[in-house]
């Protein structure tokens, strides 16, 4: 029967489309068909139950399917986008300056995110020994303790290390946490490269550009015939969270629960400030960028919403090609607002008190601010990041850790909100640098109906 109900609401999708109902509504609805879906079988069987268990694996087909699908053409479609963006530069010198504008800006929201999550924690006057640790939360603090002897013995020098390929061929698998940046860094390497050829053998990187574009035609089309099954994929993701969701936990981590996603409006409309500074309209900026979020929101992997990300920038922002793939890349993996910056400074602040620290004293905020602007590069971009980040900032303060895994039983639902502001600030950054560049397109910008023509065709 619930099998049944996600067949006929995916139906509802497909109907929905045949009529040309805009995506943006199409995406919306899956999200609400979602929800509804979750809360009937959370009250029907409750979270726990066998047949949820097997229900959410069986949408799993359709949800995580869709995240699989859109993981699958991330490396490709990165690759062959800045080697084609830089190919397309007017000036070589423009890729030290985008690439400089983007990660400024990622890098210094982020350690904004961090003063907000410092501030949050000490007006809902968080403190780490409110919280009471069950078995799971237990062995879960066990299991980030044994981790912390990984990533203590790695300095910021060698995290820095872990960006530049060695094998390209392997990080084109998605081996590692900085896989995408060092693809990225290795095909900024090839585009270059191709500028040199082009002023000493002009034929050779002709043929080599040819080649490119066609590859990158293909690729763009695999983007958009993926796109196309966002409704189905944020149903099925949406339903399983909801059905899945620890009602229990929440409400004893209620408190921590609400803070959180305080800090996280708080920055939220800090980045529509940001956009609102620049002279540009923040309400059509948030329209845009709407379905982006609720992937992201449902999915939690920020390097899933990169196709999505890219395009969202591209045909509704009239954000410049190189700009946007650029900044959706870094995005995924550098400066992170909600892992890298709210959560991680969250946690320090409820540790502190506990270890004898006192987290309104400016040198322990200044360190911390500090600390998360450098340790923001290279958080992975799918769920987990957030716990990697806070194992980096909490162990570069000499901190426990076991703090991150008291809040598993909440940790999916937070980590929805967290995802979502990652992306709007690695499409933040891409509008600014992109206006800062003046490759701006106002008229896209401002066109309503620049949207979704090149997903829903």
């Amino acid at each position: 029967m619930n099998i049944a109900i996600l067949l006929i609401s995916i139906l509802l999708l497909i109907k929905m489309q045949q009529k040309h109902v805009s995506f943006s509504k199409r995406v919306f609805t899956g999200l609400g068909l979602g929800i509804a879906i979750g809360v009937y079988m959370q009250l029907a069987f409750g979270a726990e139950s066998e047949v949820v268990a097997t229900t959410t694996e069986w949408y799993s087909i359709v949800g995580s399917g869709y995240v699989r699908l859109l993981m699958m053409i991330v490396i490709p479609l990165v690759m062959v986008s800045i080697i084609q963006s830089i190919i397309n530069l007017e000036k070589s010198q423009e890729l030290g300056r985008m690439s400089g504008w983007i990660i400024g800006i990622l890098v210094t929201t982020a350690m904004v995110a961090a003063l907000v999550g410092v501030g949050t924690s000490l007006a809902f006057d968080l403190n780490a020994d409110e919280i009471e640790a069950g078995q799971a939360e237990q062995d879960r603090g066990a299991y980030l303790e044994e981790r912390l002897g990984d990533v203590e013995q790695m300095s910021t020098p060698q995290r820095i290390l872990e960006f530049i390929p060695t094998n390209p061929f392997q990080d084109m698998t998605g081996d590692r946490a900085t896989s995408t940046i060092a693809v990225v860094i290795f095909s900024a390497f090839v585009g270059i490269a191709v500028l040199g050829v082009r002023r000493k053998k002009p034929e050779e990187a002709a043929i080599f550009t040819k080649g490119i574009n066609a590859v990158y035609a293909v690729v763009m089309r695999i983007v958009t015939l993926v796109l196309r099954l966002t409704p189905f994929g944020i149903l099925a993701l949406m339903a399983n969270t909801v059905a899945k969701t620890n009602v229990a936990g929440i409400m004893e981590l209620g408190k921590f629960v609400v803070a959180s996603y305080v800090a996280l409006g708080i920055m939220f409309l800090i980045h529509l400030l940001i956009i609102t500074f620049a002279g540009l309209n923040p309400l059509t900026f948030l329209k845009k960028v709407a379905p982006v979020l609720t992937f992201a929101f449902t999915s939690r992997s920020s390097a899933g919403a990169i196709p999505l990300n890219i395009s969202a920038q591209k045909n509704s922002l009239g954000v410049d090609e190189g700009v946007a793939n650029m900044s959706a890349s870094f995005g995924a993996t550098i400066g992170q607002n909600g892992c890298a910056g709210i959560y991680p400074a969250m946690l320090a602040v409820m540790i502190a008190p506990t270890i004898g620290i006192d987290p309104l004293s400016p040198g322990f905020i200044v360190q911390l601010m500090l600390i998360i602007g450098i340790s923001s590069f290279g958080v992975a971009g799918v769920g987990g990041g957030a716990t990697f980040a806070a194992l980096i900032v909490l162990s570069s303060m000499n901190m426990p850790v076991a703090l991150a895994g008291l809040l598993i039983s909440v940790e999916p639902l937070i980590d929805m909100g967290r995802t979502a502001l990652n992306v709007n600030g690695s499409m933040v950054s891409g509008t600014i640098t992109s206006k800062i560049m003046k490759k701006l397109d106002y008229q896209t910008y401002n066109n309503r109906n620049a949207v979704e023509k090149d997903i829903t065709l």
